[in-house]
């Protein structure tokens, strides 16, 4: 990162690999009650497992922090470039104490885009900077309050997603819980097989592990198997009393035996013994198959506010898997055997960060 940019507020670049400048930052996030993707732990661990670059800036008055803009710098040739934050999240931007920390972050990342060349900055969150373009109408965010014990769970689900659940649960599914070597190859057998279906590209394993060794006790993969094999598994993390399944699918298989079902309500109780009080389901492209899921498990949708800067002449990278540019690619990409998939998928998948 570049050096120092000298404001009324200081800001100034960090080192993640700081051991006291991680604590320090992660202590200013969790005063903030800010998310996930805005941790120390989450940068390095997307920077370990696709080797797209990891910094921020800090705002500092008097040595104490009052701000903080975590940043990933994303390199794709196929997608172009951007100062993401937060890299592979769905939540990050500016937290700060004050509008001048604001407008100073968001000044130190525009100065730095353009002296590294990136056209674009993304904020997925926090606050819209002056000038910055708002976007409002794209994702929507899915959480609301675990239920006080199993049977009450269960009945927190409306009734035809239930019912859903109940057959599930009648299928002889099993379900483990872990974090060793072979929940990582279970749960990217799954993934893996679940994106191709959707046409999308597979994210590197390497990223998997990162986060898992990143994280310890606050991440797991939760595995349904049928006869022996796994047929839905998701990889979950577990931040500031609420769940997050982030990274999660079935097989064909999982359909008939309605395993991604039985995952989904295994883990709120999963969560729940582990003293979460929240399933956050995460964000859905608005008006896509998941957010119709997810309103179906009665989840009600909440409107996501992004921010992105534009170098003059320059317009936002294009990575929106329904827009009509990657439809036909889309659709070949679903055809593709799964090795060939597994094996270019994670190439492309790590500049969709």
């Amino acid at each position: 990162m570049n050096a120092p940019i000298h404001t009324a507020s200081r800001i100034r670049s960090v080192d993640l690999r700081d051991a006291s400048e991680r604590e320090r930052i992660g202590a200013f996030v969790r005063e903030q009650g800010g998310s996930l993707f805005h941790t120390p732990p989450w940068l390095l661990a997307v920077e370990n497992g696709t080797g797209q670059r990891a910094g921020g800036f800090v705002a500092e008055q008097m040595g104490v922090i009052t701000g903080w803009l975590p940043l990933t710098e994303v390199r794709s040739m196929l997608f172009g470039k951007a100062l993401v934050s937060s890299g592979f999240g769905v939540g990050g931007g500016i937290l700060a104490e004050s509008d001048e920390a604001v407008r100073n972050l968001a000044d130190a990342a525009q100065h730095q885009a353009e002296q590294l060349g990136f056209p674009s900055v993304e904020l997925r969150g926090g606050v819209v900077p002056p000038g910055w373009e708002a976007v409002t109408d794209k994702h929507c965010g899915f959480e609301r309050t675990l239920a006080e014990d199993d049977e009450a769970e269960l009945l927190a689900i409306p009734r035809k997603a239930r019912a859903e659940v109940r057959k599930g649960l009648k299928n002889d599914l099993t379900v483990r819980v872990g974090r060793e070597g072979t929940d990582l190859a279970a749960h990217y057998a799954v993934y893996s097989e679940s994106v191709r279906n959707l046409g999308t590209p597979v994210f590197p394993k390497a990223l998997f592990l990162a986060m898992i060794e990143a994280f310890g006790d606050a991440a797991d993969i939760l595995t349904v198997e049928q006869d022996g094999k796994p047929v839905a598994s998701v990889l979950s993390f577990y931040h500031d009393g609420a769940v997050m399944p982030f990274w999660g699918g079935g097989t064909f298989a999982a359909r008939g035996a309605r395993a991604n079902e039985v995952m989904y309500y295994e883990l709120m109780l999963h969560a729940r013994r582990k003293g979460m009080v929240r399933f956050d389901f995460g964000r859905s492209k608005t008006g896509s198959g998941p957010f119709k899921f997810k309103k179906n498990w009665g989840f009600e949708p909440e409107p996501l506010t992004y921010a992105v800067w534009n170098a003059p002449g320059e317009v936002p990278r294009d990575i929106d898997p329904n827009s009509d540019a990657y439809q036909r690619k889309i659709e070949l990409w679903k055809k593709l055997p799964l090795p060939l998939a597994n094996t270019i998928g994670p190439f492309i998948a790590r500049g969709l960060a």
